[in-house]
């Protein structure tokens, strides 16, 4: 089973030593219009499979979504596939806009 992460700690993670960890998005563009973190990496998770040389292996990677299923999801096909630091972001980007930065818009 995936590792989840609280986004307080995930930011706390990356304010620490963000050279370490890596946030991956693997939501739809017209939803990283809508509302982005950043640093991030983009990978829409239809496409995660055929990109996976993008993501990696020697940092933690921290898969995110809307609400945290599809990360959950990615997150645990990246662990089948061998990557050893893998978290999923809990709540997702609209946990991280109501508990570490209002500023990134909440969204339906």
């Amino acid at each position: 089973m995936v590792a989840e992460i609280s986004a307080v700690e995930a930011a706390e993670r990356m304010k620490r030593a963000p050279s370490r960890i890596v946030l991956l998005d693997v939501r739809e563009p017209y939803e990283r219009e809508l509302a982005v973190i950043e640093p991030s990496l983009h990978i829409p998770m239809n496409e995660v499979p055929d990109r996976l040389e993008e993501i990696p292996k020697d940092r933690t990677v921290v898969v995110y979504c809307h609400g945290g299923a599809r990360s959950a999801m990615v997150a645990g096909f990246l662990e089948v596939r061998g990557f050893r630091e893998i978290a999923n972001l809990k709540g997702g980007i609209d946990a991280w806009s109501l508990s570490v930065d209002p500023a990134v818009p909440r969204y339906d």
